[in-house]
């Protein structure tokens, strides 16, 4: 084994390090073999937790240079991290009232200001004023839980959110309203009404911004262009324009989507709930709609690559990219464990155990092999290269995988502690009740459902929070650009 090992580090460090010293690659080639390495990858090893939230953490994201970290929770709150030291530097009371789902860190705003949704429906904005408070106010609504945000890449504007309501809504900062896009439904062949998408997932396009994926509780990977809805809003057509599904899946009733991410190169990932997790080429859409495929030979002969080995199941996971040219992919697992594949051949080449229950997101870092996730446990966990003895795969990866094959393929319940059932039937409880699902007109499109906005201010010393209502701001009103 160790035969092995040395010779994999001397074919695969040696030459780069002697280019490096003797300035025949630069420092960035260097920078971005090193961190694409197989044997850095499979170095990867716990690095440390941020402990503060006081409930489960759903969300994490770096900021643009990498510095920085925010994570949402349970408890409501919104924390930034200087992750390297592994110190807390701001808390502050979001103002949603039930979990929050996303939290991001819009770039070019020097860190001040933070977008987050949650289970309540709201969308909101929390901005760090110069005296180290921090404002927070609600920019939109939806009925139903809002897992997903979706920023403009470069733009400290503009952003995207969807709901289980199946609306997608289009924000500007520089406004201070959504603009209502349009609602999701499902592809009917018969004349009975369309139903509602409940979605969970939107993502932008990094190479064309014009275009973003939604995905949600059918089989069907959806891209839209931004330039079809005008600013007048008065097109709310939810038709795409291109549709990604693995051949076996298309009409089935038992999958939907959890996790959507874009690479580099605009390869689409998707990630299904108790199936499996499949990369598309740009080549291998759909069209616009699958009822216009008659037979199995309009389909593309390219299959796309799959990623087994997880478990996808019980809650809303993501999946990601990991690499300067995204050359991995991961994904949490039902079993508490983080699987990354190599890209090109989806080969394990590292599994660790990420979370006592479930681990949930994988954010990498912009530059750094280095990464950062949560689940059902209080604190953020970090990830990067460690030296060590520890191997690559667990031993007894044999029996993870296939205890996850068969509970996937049986879709049977995976085993969980009883205060981890508990959590997921509250959620489901939540759902139930807090989400009606329906058809909605085009006057709902057009009609604001704003409750009255509430700016709060947090003080931020030791975490002891105080809040205070503001009046309603005039921002005037605001359409796509």
């Amino acid at each position: 084994m160790e035969t092995t090992n040395f010779k994999r580090i001397k074919h695969g460090f040696f030459p780069e390090i002697i280019n490096r010293e003797m300035r025949i690659s630069s420092p960035q080639t260097f920078s971005r073999h090193f961190s694409s390495s197989q044997v850095i990858v499979e170095k990867i090893d716990l690095y440390g937790e941020l402990n503060g939230h006081e409930g489960c953490v759903n969300a994490v994201e770096f900021n643009f240079n990498g510095d920085i970290l925010v994570s949402g929770s349970d408890d409501k709150h919104v924390m930034l991290w200087n992750w390297a030291t592994k110190t807390k530097t701001l808390c502050y009371a979001s103002g949603h009232l039930d979990n929050i789902f996303q939290a991001r860190i819009m770039p070019l705003t020097d860190d001040k200001r933070i977008i987050t949704s949650s289970a309540d429906g709201q969308v909101r904005l929390g901005e760090i004023l110069e005296n180290g408070q921090v404002k927070t106010r609600r920019l939109g609504k939806h009925q139903g839980r809002v897992h997903s945000l979706a920023v403009e890449p470069g733009s400290p504007h503009i952003f995207f959110s969807c709901g289980e309501d199946g609306l997608v809504q289009h924000y500007d900062l520089r406004c201070g309203s959504a603009s209502k896009l349009f609602h999701c439904f499902s592809f009917k062949e018969t004349n009975s009404p369309p139903l509602n998408i409940r979605l969970n997932a939107i993502i932008i396009d990094p190479r064309n911004p014009n275009y973003f994926a939604i995905g949600g509780s059918d089989e069907y990977a959806r891209v839209y262009d931004i330039r079809r809805y005008r600013s007048d809003g008065s097109n709310v057509s939810d038709e795409p324009v291109n549709l990604f599904c693995p051949r076996h899946l298309l009409h089935s009733n038992h999958v939907h989507i959890t996790g959507l991410a874009y690479s580099k190169a605009s390869e689409l990932l998707v990630s299904y709930n108790d199936e499996l997790i499949y990369l598309f080429q740009k080549n291998m859409g759909l069209g616009p709609s699958p009822l216009s495929l008659e037979s199995e030979t309009q389909l593309s002969n390219e299959e796309p690559q799959v990623y087994a080995g997880h478990r996808n199941s019980r809650t809303v996971k993501g999946v990601s990219f990991l690499g300067p040219k995204d050359e991995y992919v991961m994904s949490g697992s039902d079993c508490g464990h983080i699987f990354i594949w190599r890209k090109k051949d989806a080969k394990l080449v590292r599994v660790m155990v990420g979370d006592r229950r479930i681990v949930n997101h994988l954010e990498p870092h912009p530059c750094m092999p280095f990464l950062a996730t949560c689940g059902f446990d209080k604190d953020v966990k970090l990830w990067a290269p460690m030296a060590g003895d520890a191997p690559a795969l667990p031993k007894n990866l044999k029996k993870i995988m296939e205890s996850n094959r068969q509970n996937r393929e049986d879709q049977s319940p995976a085993t969980l502690a009883p205060d981890v059932i508990m959590h997921v039937v509250r959620l489901q409880r939540r759902q139930m009740f807090g989400y009606v699902e329906r058809r909605y007109s085009r006057s709902d499109l057009e009609s604001d459902e704003e409750d009255g906005d509430e700016d709060y201010i947090s003080g931020l010393a030791n975490d002891i929070t105080f809040s205070e209502e503001y009046p309603d701001e005039n921002f005037g009103d605001c359409k796509i650009s």
